[in-house]
């Protein structure tokens, strides 16, 4: 058959001359081009949730700091009952009712700490009043350096005027006149000691509390607030925390006073004066991690400085603490407590500096239990792999960077 002669051709589509294998390709159409300002939006929302995060933040500091005589016995308090909730737990099981337990915990624990500012009053306060004495002392053992000191800054002079520099006016040493002492009555000590008995009572009240409540409690308090699966959530990751804060903070304790047992009987054998107010002071302060041990060194080398008339002394008495506090912070440390809650020392310094520019002495001794319940809490945790690789020390090869970090830019 042939075609009729009136069919109306059609049109044949267009073929482009690059294709392999000659077939119709549709001319591609161009692409939308979005006007609605979504991608717009989105970095200044970003921007805004900065914004109110850093806003945030910084109040939150504001009120921890105003509101420290409040916050700080809670806090100790909520420490306290972390470390000694699982004797408490544990007696639970032998059927011992936990308000007993606890009544008895911390009737132990208040006579510990009595007993240690007892043993250590007497040497503290010695050393306090002869403050003058080990003054005068250490001005006239360092009398050389002074005159050192003297003879380059008298040169630095000579050298100033022989460059044509205007004579240094005379400076004329005043001594002002002591001022006279106020006397000190009975109703001021009282009045400054009131917040703080106050505060230890109370936090002492919140700890029997919080001891005898037990888990429990906290599954009725946190009901209310969240929903069925995320009460019970909230509820694992307190266990959790409860379990490894209790656990670090008592084996921690336990070290510590070996540690500070064994600083005693060092400083014993080296003929440190009151031996026994050195330990309980390294036992102590060793729970600031690394300035704690610092602090230490340096007071242990400025008494024998002042004790000893050898300068080989002073310095068998330093390289002797720093190789205990070696011995303790790098075998028997990571061989008990293990690297499970191991912290970035970077993170953990600047940690201790802002709690101690917050609540002083009691926000250095809070930080680093903070950071620990953070990486537990992050580690318990869908979303908390950045936090607590955050709050890991680095170890193992360097991490390699995306390309997009690491490509030039034109």
């Amino acid at each position: 058959m042939r075609p009729s002669l009136t069919a109306v051709p059609q049109a044949a589509p267009e073929v482009r001359a690059d294709s392999p294998s000659g077939a119709a390709q549709p001319e591609a159409r161009p692409a939308r081009v979005r006007t609605d300002g979504f991608s717009a939006r989105r970095p200044a929302g970003r921007s805004i949730t900065r914004a109110l995060w850093i806003v945030t933040l910084c109040v939150a500091v504001a009120a921890l700091r105003i509101g420290r005589e409040l916050l700080v016995p809670i806090v100790l308090a909520l420490l306290i009952t972390l470390v000694l909730s699982g004797i408490v737990e544990r007696l639970r099981r032998y059927r011992i009712p936990r308000a007993l337990s606890a009544v008895v915990l911390l009737v132990l624990f208040g006579l510990a700490i009595g007993g240690m500012l007892h043993a250590v009053w007497t040497p503290a306060r010695q050393w306090m009043e002869s403050a003058p004495r080990v003054l005068r002392t250490i001005e006239h053992k360092t009398r050389p350096a002074q005159s050192l000191v003297r003879q380059i800054d008298a040169i630095t002079r000579r050298a100033s005027a022989l460059a044509g520099s205007a004579d240094a006016p005379a400076v004329i040493a005043t001594i002002a006149a002591p001022a006279p002492a106020s006397g000190v009555s009975a109703m001021d000590v009282v009045e400054g000691t009131s917040g703080v008995v106050a505060a230890v009572l109370m936090g002492a009240a919140l700890t029997l509390l919080l001891l005898a409540a037990g888990p429990p409690t906290l599954a009725r308090m946190t009901a209310p607030i969240a929903s069925d699966g995320r009460a019970i959530h909230v509820l694992r990751v307190i266990e959790a925390m409860r379990l490894e804060v209790g656990r670090y903070y008592g084996t921690l304790a336990v070290i510590n006073l070996v540690f500070g047992a064994m600083t005693a009987l060092v400083m014993w054998l080296l003929g440190m004066p009151n031996p026994v107010l050195w330990g309980a002071l390294a036992g102590v302060l060793n729970f600031i991690p690394y300035l704690g041990c610092a602090t230490t060194l340096a007071i242990l080398t400025l008494v024998a400085f002042v004790s000893f008339d050898r300068i080989s002394q002073t310095v068998l008495v330093a390289a002797s603490f720093l190789a205990l506090a070696a011995v303790e912070g790098h075998i028997v440390e990571p061989i008990f407590l293990g690297r499970r809650l191991d912290l970035n020392p970077i993170v953990v310094l600047v940690a201790l500096w802002v709690g101690a520019w917050i609540w002083g002495i009691a926000g250095m001794v809070v930080a680093l239990p903070i950071l620990v319940a953070i990486k537990v809490a992050a580690a318990h945790s869908d979303n908390g792999g950045a936090v607590e690789r955050f709050l890991s020390p680095p170890r193992g090869r360097e991490p390699t960077w995306p390309a997009r970090l690491t490509r030039p830019r034109c």
